[in-house]
């Protein structure tokens, strides 16, 4: 929760406190500090003798991470939107007639 609220103060220092002036300059800074990260993990994970290991044991776990919840999110926004769209085009057929 702690995380969460310093990242919305963030953005709303970022919006109402940041000189527009800035922002191009924000944003290359923005682009490089994410460029070294990635780096950064890149060569962590590179150096550590056992990364294959590691990554087909934890390969299925993170996939079933994925895949859970993104199929009970699609399954449910599908079915939501069966749900009211549905209403709502026949509302606009009778409107029509």
């Amino acid at each position: 929760m702690f995380i969460l609220i310093v990242m919305c103060v963030g953005v709303l220092a970022g919006r109402l406190l940041f000189p527009e002036k800035l922002k191009r300059t924000n944003e290359i800074f923005q682009i490089a500090c994410t460029l070294t990260l990635i780096f950064a993990m890149g060569y962590s994970l590179g150096s550590d003798e056992n990364f294959f290991q590691k990554l087909f044991s934890l390969g299925l776990e993170s996939f079933l991470f994925f895949l859970i919840p993104s199929g009970c999110s699609l399954l449910l926004v599908f079915f939501l939107t069966k749900r009211f769209f549905k209403s709502h085009s026949k509302e606009k057929e009778t409107e029509e007639k």
